[in-house]
């Protein structure tokens, strides 16, 4: 299927759709054949400096955390509901170890604005450009179970992507 550019004035995402529709994150530059992906449950969306952003949260021990610190773009990636067992191995298996992509059958291919590749089979494609990052300091939780998400204090590095462009199947 051809895929269809969304204008990004009108675009919208649920980020409260995260908790059960995961996001596929890729990070490189698929023209050196350098990049890895994760799933992410976490994020948000909205506006800031007069930009669309998308803002994601990495943690350091990932893989993915590499390309997202090398390169100055990544994608996020919708599928449908039967990629779901793709996903699963995405999101349990690191690139480190083997070609996660390959097993979960999942196809790379170029993105139309950033040298982050997307994914062949993918409803939506959402394509960023970094422009902002910090890493999350836990004596700034001010709601202390949050700290119960890091019981080996590795603590995410959140990045604001500014949405530069986005295409649906």
């Amino acid at each position: 299927m051809e895929r269809r550019d969304i204008p990004i004035d009108q675009f919208h995402y649920d980020p409260a759709q995260l908790r059960e529709h995961w996001l596929v994150l890729c990070a490189g530059d698929f023209e050196a054949g350098a990049f890895n992906t994760m799933t992410i449950s976490w994020g948000s969306y909205g506006q800031i400096w007069n930009k669309m952003f998308f803002q994601v949260f990495v943690r350091p021990t990932r893989y993915t955390f590499e390309f997202m610190e090398k390169y100055g773009t990544f994608t996020l990636n919708a599928f449908e509901p039967k990629y779901k067992p793709a996903l699963s191995i995405i999101g349990s298996k690191s690139g480190r170890n083997g070609n996660k992509i390959a097993e979960a059958g999942l196809t790379p291919m170029v993105s139309r604005v950033v040298a982050a590749p997307c994914f062949k089979e993918a409803s939506l494609v959402i394509e960023c450009r970094k422009m902002y990052w910090q890493d999350l300091e836990h004596a700034h939780f001010l709601d202390p179970s949050i700290e119960g998400n890091y019981p080996k204090k590795d603590y995410h590095r959140m990045y604001f992507g500014e949405i530069v462009h986005v295409s649906r199947v």
